[in-house]
């Protein structure tokens, strides 16, 4: 059973030793997105550290729809906030590189300009960066390389959405950002339309092994394995000396 209480509390002091132990005195900065991902993040950050120690940054591409809810998140926990649009850095890199871009390359350009965005604000404000990604995301490669898929320390990537919802009810978020439909960001369709299945499948599947469909299944199998190396060090070379 999934004690949402204790594993709240367990990984606020996690991130307070680890503020301890790899920057004493600095900030945590998260990327808000208007999603409960990021919104958890955050609110776990302020609980841990203090609305003083934790900056968000908003980097909409040009115009983002939703972005009423990363200002709801950021007034909501009180926290100094800075909004970077970064469309003039997307469409440079774009307009720069002498060929045409892939559509897999111009989706993942944006998470890419953001995760250099970070760190520009967290070098600049004393900081570390705060990954937002969870379990499921995780699990079947649903994130960026060298995008939203660094940061400085983790807090849910071990939980799965369905276990991070019940924390941000204890965090005493807001409902619209908890219960947000979860869209990629990127081509602003859903992330269950874009998966195949839905988070409540994965999640059961990821934590018991029990899935209907025998179909999505296996589509969850191959995506597991065909990512793996997302999670993992860069491979290195050790010659023998």
């Amino acid at each position: 059973m999934f004690n949402a209480e204790k594993v709240k509390n367990d990984c606020v002091q996690w991130i307070r030793d680890f503020f301890e132990q790899n920057g004493k005195g600095c900030n945590a900065v998260v990327g808000i997105s208007g999603g409960k991902d990021s919104s958890i993040v955050a609110a776990l950050c302020v609980e841990a550290l203090g609305k003083d120690r934790v900056i968000g940054v908003l980097m909409p591409c040009g115009e983002q729809h939703d972005i009423d809810m990363a200002k709801l998140l950021v007034d909501t926990l009180g926290i100094k906030h800075y909004i970077v649009n970064i469309k003039d850095a997307v469409e440079g890199i774009t307009n720069a590189v002498p060929f045409a871009l892939s559509d897999q390359s111009r989706t993942n350009l944006p998470p890419r300009i953001r995760m250099a965005t970070l760190y520009a604000v967290s070098q600049t404000h004393n900081g570390r960066v705060a990954n937002t990604c969870n379990l499921s995301e995780d699990w079947v490669g649903y994130s960026t390389r060298y995008g939203d898929s660094v940061g400085d320390f983790s807090p849910c990537s071990h939980l799965t959405v369905q276990e991070m919802k019940q924390i941000g009810r204890l965090l005493g978020l807001p409902d619209v950002l908890v219960d947000k439909v979860p869209i990629d960001g990127l081509c602003g369709k859903t992330d269950e339309d874009n998966l195949g299945f839905t988070y409540a499948e994965l999640d059961r599947y990821i934590r018991t092994g029990e899935i209907e469909d025998q179909d999505k299944k296996a589509k969850i199998d191959r995506m597991h394995k065909m990512n793996l190396f997302k999670l993992q060090l860069m491979p290195s070379f050790e010659p023998e000396l």
